[in-house]
């Protein structure tokens, strides 16, 4: 039987990644989001608004795809609200489809603030002791990946299909115009850097710098995303998904300047976050991207530092276990320092870094 994708958040960091891989294995796949699709790509285009249920039901009308991938979010002011509206998209998706009945599986992209609390309580108060399990209790706050979990549990209860959630550590990976996207923010940076005779500081915590962390290549994701959806092991779990490696931020931070041709400031001691420095950078993006010919001159369109920042920032090591998914036979492993380099790489092919 023929395999029909339904990727929500198709332009989105791992959306695109996921489509895309996808696409290449002779799926037919759907791309839903609200902006559009770049042309070329072999996704069908699915231009609709998630909390816009009855012209979501209007876009999908005469769709039946036998999986659907949820891979998007919307950030609204309180965590509440974050619970209210990311529940209802996921909600709508299901309610919108003419024959849901027909799905084989639905996969859910969370993270690890599953295990860390929301932006609200980030990383405060009691957090559980890495490395991050799945198999640990949720924390006592709202948080809207609990309240999509339960949409999803409930749609597949209801329907009869299996489903999967995914939760990535930082995902690293390319998209352009994302709100959380770690490596397009380190190369503005590392740009601006390099053009202005600034040093290149590490903006985030001393935790951070010295400890160990994990990240989660978009490509790996995706890699876990389709392996599960087509893997009786991969059926009905949560599953944790990070590249396999383990880096110390004051090993990776030389290795990232130097492709910009950078040396590596010391460390300052204390957290130097981003945003307010990039809040200042506009104007000076702006006349790099005249200079050098650059395809966009919005500085905001490639850097999320408020989300480099939380990233960067926290005050606890994050450490991410992937034996049950190693165990029930997902055992893809990526470089993590090639993840950020094939970014920039692409980043600079494509015209949006010099």
């Amino acid at each position: 039987m023929a395999q029909r994708a339904l990727v929500v958040g198709a332009t989105g960091i791992v959306g695109q990644n996921l489509a895309r891989r996808l696409v290449a294995e002779g799926w037919t796949v759907y791309g839903l989001s609200r902006r559009t699709m770049p042309e070329g790509s072999g996704i069908i285009p699915v231009q609709a608004d998630a909390l816009d249920a009855s012209g979501l039901a209007q876009a999908l009308r005469s769709l039946t795809p036998t999986h659907v991938f949820f891979c998007t979010w919307t950030r609204c002011a309180t965590e509440h609200e974050n619970c209210v509206a990311n529940a209802a998209m996921l909600r709508n998706v299901f309610e919108a489809l003419p024959n849901p009945g027909a799905l084989q599986h639905a996969a859910l992209v969370t993270g690890l603030k599953h295990y860390l609390g929301p932006f609200e309580a980030y990383a405060k108060g009691v957090v559980p002791e890495t490395p991050f399990r799945e198999d640990m209790p949720r924390l006592s706050v709202e948080n809207f990946y609990y309240a999509q979990e339960d949409v999803l549990y409930e749609a597949a209860q209801k329907h009869a299909f299996t489903w999967s959630v995914h939760r990535p550590h930082t995902v690293v990976g390319y998209a352009i115009g994302n709100v959380m996207n770690i490596a397009s923010t380190l190369a503005v940076y590392a740009t601006l850097c390099r053009e202005t005779g600034r040093p290149f500081v590490f903006p985030g915590s001393a935790v951070q710098w010295h400890g160990l962390t994990d990240l989660t290549d978009a490509r790996q994701l995706a890699a876990q995303l389709v392996w599960a959806a087509t893997s009786a092991s991969g059926e009905n779990q949560a599953f944790n998904v990070v590249n396999g490696d383990v880096v110390r931020w004051k090993w990776l931070w030389p290795r990232l300047a130097a492709w910009f041709g950078l040396e590596a400031a010391p460390y300052p001691d204390q957290a130097e976050p981003l945003e307010p420095k990039l809040a200042q950078d506009i104007g000076v993006w702006a006349d790099i991207a005249a200079r050098h010919v650059l395809r966009e001159p919005d500085l905001n369109r490639l850097a999320s530092a408020w989300h480099t920042d939380a990233d960067l920032g926290r005050p606890i090591e994050c450490v991410t276990d992937m034996t049950k998914s190693r165990l029930a036979g997902f055992t893809a492993y990526q470089d993590s320092t090639v993840s950020f380099l094939d970014v920039f790489e692409r980043l600079r092919a494509e015209q949006f870094i010099p």
